[in-house]
């Protein structure tokens, strides 16, 4: 499946990829649009004004996908998604301390990705440690070692 989102991926679309991938879709196909009014016919948009997985009712596109898809129920996820969320937004809904580190990695991995493809490879697997951290964290209520 195609998935569409604008160019120049930061934090909440970088996520959103990831979630797809590891979750809904690990075969899709990500377009990278410079006028969102372009969404090929047979994408599903995200993180685009208008689209329905992006910003709604104060939360971020990767909370509303985690709705969307079922998957706010994995406590790991509902985690990632409030440092998501204040790294995208940084409005302080969240007590999100790695939220601020996030943001730093992703955005240096921009500077050094040469398209958006190459930031995705590189943020995929920054979620992934992200996500494993998280679970187990939660699992043993301390971080892991």
């Amino acid at each position: 499946m195609r998935w569409a989102t604008r160019a120049g991926v930061h934090v909440d679309r970088a996520a959103c990829a990831w979630l797809i991938r590891r979750f809904i879709d690990p075969d899709a196909k990500f377009v990278f649009l410079g006028n969102p009014a372009g969404v090929p016919a047979d994408a599903t948009p995200f993180d685009m004004r208008g689209a329905a997985l992006g910003h709604h009712q104060g939360k971020c596109s990767f909370e509303t996908a985690l709705a969307s898809f079922g998957l706010d129920t994995d406590p790991a996820l509902e985690e990632i998604g409030r440092i998501v969320h204040e790294a995208d937004l940084a409005d302080d809904r969240f007590d999100a301390p790695a939220a601020a580190g996030l943001d730093i990695l992703i955005r240096g991995l921009t500077l050094t990705s040469s398209s958006d493809d190459d930031t995705l490879a590189l943020t995929g697997r920054l979620f992934d440690g992200l996500y494993e951290h998280t679970r187990r964290q939660l699992m043993t209520g301390r971080p892991p070692a």
